[in-house]
């Protein structure tokens, strides 16, 4: 299906772009979330007409992801997790626990903007994970995991 993109969008194109996607990713993700329109002559007609309102907008979220981003930018978050003697945890530390213990310091960040390659926390340590704030605006953290005795 062919798609007009309404934003940017990380690995697939920019703002205005008429690209490819399979069918599932346009009808479950990107119309629903209004990410992108269907690319038909009449809705190509419509966001010319609007472009230019769509382009303030991005940059709007731009600016205001770049200025979340310079309070973020490596900032220390601690977690406390129950763990064992040997230093592994009861459970693991994700994504939601890192966007809890960020609202905790002020900082609204929702949890799938969170990156964590590796997967869960395990472990108590010093992690460095990468927050994206925006397709641009990636902004480095460490999470520091704290053990508390069963």
């Amino acid at each position: 299906m062919q798609v007009i993109l309404l934003e940017k969008i990380t690995n697939l194109g920019t703002l205005g772009d008429v690209v490819r996607v399979k069918d599932g990713f346009a009808r479950n993700f990107l119309i629903p979330q209004r990410k992108a329109k269907r690319a038909t002559t009449a809705n190509l007609a419509e966001f010319e007409k609007r472009r230019a309102e769509l382009e303030k907008a991005h940059a709007e979220t731009l600016a205001q992801a770049q200025e979340k981003a310079a309070k973020l930018e490596g900032l220390m978050v601690q977690v406390t997790q129950k763990a064992g003697v040997d230093g592994k945890l009861f459970g693991s530390v994700t994504n939601v626990d890192i966007s809890e213990a960020l609202k905790k310091q002020g900082f609204d960040v929702p949890k799938a903007s969170i990156r964590m390659p590796a997967g869960p926390l395990k472990a108590i340590g010093d992690y460095p994970l990468k927050l994206s704030l925006h397709a641009d605006v990636v902004v480095s953290i460490t999470v520091s995991v704290l053990g508390e005795a069963a």
